[in-house]
């Protein structure tokens, strides 16, 4: 393992009507453009940030996903971002969350306490056109129906989508899935994205199963306008696959490819400050079912750590950085920033390391 080397820092910019983002970023991704394109865990919407000088980003610009996507009223709570053929993808949590308590009064408390709650926003899987650095619902290059693009989503359920449903049924997943347990009690909670064509990876901050974090791959196909669906491509003709990895306990916090090659951001599963860590993993793209990868088989290996500051910058997205002229750089952009990684109420650092 080698010592993370933190090459620079680029500055986000936004408006300053958008103060409030900049302590929940939770995924970044980056077009071919040259764009960054940011998300919060708290917002109905994504953020674009253009390059106005090497290793400065500003033009803010929002756009709301329900102008794309039919949405329900309650956050999206999005945690994972990757662009793929023309597309920017994104993934909700599709966890539950308990109440906090305030501090105020001990019995109300107690019954914040109780209370388990579903957002059905959160059980959201989408993909929306990315056109010269402009999300569309829809765009033709030619009269080609393969040249079409067209934002989509995985069909929804009554109360959350095809996917939880077929995990419910899982018997991994079906007894944690079944039980509500909240997301940040090592419940069922998706944290990182990346697509490589119609193959989707998922990675969960939880649960970790004694141990052992999840990788889930998933295949969609759109059969109808808007919708995706889910392809049989597991044992058992599963809609799924599960990959389990030795991650020192942690869980997944964001993926981001590296050539071939899966990079992964672990981080503690619960409320717990503690190791962040980037693992990179070989060979996940040839896997034909489910998969368990020791880091003794040579196929996956701890990169580096991440510096870890207590209460603070909580890295939450990746995505490769040229820098120097390499490609091998890779942003990290953090919730709950240290105040010193903010210059103002709407400007905040990430780092960019170097990968070995």
């Amino acid at each position: 393992m080698s010592e993370s080397f933190l090459l620079a820092r680029a500055l986000l910019q936004f408006d300053k009507k958008a103060d409030d983002l900049l302590g929940d970023i939770s995924a970044v991704a980056r077009t071919p453009d040259g764009s960054l394109w940011v998300a919060s865990d708290e917002r109905l919407g994504i953020e674009r940030l253009s390059s106005i000088e090497p290793l400065l980003f500003g033009n803010h610009q929002h756009y709301h996903i329900g102008d794309f996507i039919e949405l329900f009223d309650d956050e999206i709570d999005i945690e994972g971002m990757d662009y793929s053929e023309g597309y920017l993808w994104l993934v909700g949590s599709h966890s539950t969350k308990r109440k906090k308590p305030k501090g105020k009064k001990e019995e109300k408390d107690l019954e914040r306490l109780l209370e388990v709650k579903h957002e059905r926003n959160r059980y959201l899987l989408a993909r929306i056109p990315v056109v010269n650095g402009k999300l569309l619902k829809s765009y033709a290059s030619s009269d080609r129906a393969e040249d079409r693009l067209t934002a989509a989503c995985l069909e929804k359920t009554e109360t959350e989508n095809i996917l939880m449903e077929a995990l419910a049924k899982d018997p991994h997943f079906g007894k944690i899935i079944a039980s509500d347990l909240p997301s940040k009690e090592n419940g069922f909670d998706i944290e990182g994205l990346v697509v490589r064509g119609n193959r989707i990876f998922l990675g969960l901050r939880g649960p970790v199963l004694r141990g052992w974090a999840i990788i889930l791959e998933l295949q969609v196909e759109e059969t109808q306008p808007g919708i995706l669906t889910l392809a049989a491509i597991g044992e058992d003709e599963l809609p799924y696959k599960k990959h389990f990895l030795e991650l020192d306990g942690l869980g997944v916090r964001e993926l981001c490819w590296h050539g071939d090659n899966l990079l992964i951001l672990a981080g503690p599963t619960m409320v717990l400050e503690g190791a962040m860590k980037i693992f990179e993993l070989q060979e996940i793209l040839e896997c034909s079912g489910n998969s368990l990868c020791w880091q003794e088989s040579g196929r996956l290996k701890v990169l580096f750590n991440l510096p870890v500051a207590t209460g603070a910058d909580r890295a939450e997205g990746l995505t490769l950085f040229p820098h120097l002229g390499k490609s091998e750089g890779l942003m990290v952009v953090y919730d709950s920033p240290h105040p010193n990684r903010m210059p103002n109420s709407h400007k905040v650092y990430a780092d960019l390391f170097r990968l070995p």
